[in-house]
């Protein structure tokens, strides 16, 4: 049987240090960390993320405000409210969850929020220092992902890691981080996705396989090696309503020397690196103004 890397127990483990910290941090400032969430549109799946990053901060003792827009909101309009939020002082970081209507550029909006409060991480002021090894902070899913490695003591240093999926949101910032000369990384890296040739032959060779193509059961058995890790980052959605990764679980997990399940993997270490990185914001903004 491999070993579980249950992202559910660990974030409750997270969420309780990142508690005792802010209340630290608090009781010595005054200051209560805050995280402004903007949700525009009636998108089921947004609505139940934003739900749960609100019920987490409020368990890790931090403020959080959601500003919900209508699906009619213009670019303009959202804009007006991130210039809003970039000077609110009680606002460490800004969420604004994607994705987004259509008539909205979200790269605009992104590049709107201040990388001072950018605690998801996607801007490219904070991409850009992150690839330099000067990281702000890392973006959450990539961030969650090394830390479900980290806290199961899976080696990473010197380990080949083959990701599938090229997503700005986790498949490029993940490799980046990975190759860092840095504790918790010093990796070969391999990205590659749908379009790669023998892809089967690539994902053969990792010692650490992480998926995150957005295609359900993607991943089958005659794709991975023996004693492979496997950390699943894909949540889709089934006819039938069942969640289920990019990887076919009951197949590929016997293979496996440690898997993430679908749901209770990623997800729960995406929402607690959020509330780290809100956090960080909150500290690093007082030792500025100190």
């Amino acid at each position: 049987m491999p070993l579980i890397l249950d992202g559910k127990k660990l974030a409750q483990t997270m969420q309780a240090e990142i508690a005792a910290d802010a209340a630290e941090f608090a009781a010595k400032t005054g200051i209560k960390p805050g995280l402004a969430a903007v949700l525009v549109g009636d998108n089921p799946a947004s609505q139940v993320y934003v739900r749960n990053k609100r019920k987490a901060c409020a368990l890790a003792g931090l403020e959080s405000w959601l500003h919900e827009l209508p699906a009619t909101t213009t670019q303009a309009q959202l804009l007006d409210l991130v210039a809003q939020l970039n000077t609110n002082p009680l606002v460490h970081g800004i969420l604004v969850q994607l994705p987004l209507p259509p008539q909205i550029d979200e790269p605009t909006v992104i590049r709107a929020v201040t990388p001072l409060k950018d605690v998801d991480g996607f801007g490219p002021e904070n991409l850009g220092l992150m690839m330099s090894g000067h990281a702000r902070y890392f973006p959450c899913t990539p961030l969650g992902v090394q830390q479900l490695l980290i806290r199961h003591q899976i080696a990473i240093e010197g380990q080949h890691v083959v990701i599938v999926g090229r997503s700005n949101i986790v498949g490029k910032p993940l490799a980046l981080m990975l190759m860092q000369k840095a504790k918790g990384a010093d990796a070969t890296v391999t990205v590659c996705h749908s379009r790669s040739r023998n892809l089967a032959e690539l994902t053969r060779q990792a010692d650490i396989l992480v998926l995150a193509i957005g295609h359900a059961h993607f991943l089958k058995a005659d794709m991975v090696r023996a004693g492979v890790v496997v950390v699943d980052v894909g949540m889709n959605r089934l006819e039938n309503g069942k969640l289920v990764g990019d990887v076919d679980y009951d197949a590929v997990a016997p293979l496996a020397s440690a898997i993430t399940p679908v749901p209770g993997g990623v997800g729960p270490m995406t929402i607690t690196m959020l509330l780290h990185n809100t956090l960080r914001a909150a500290q690093s903004g007082w030792k500025q103004n100190d």
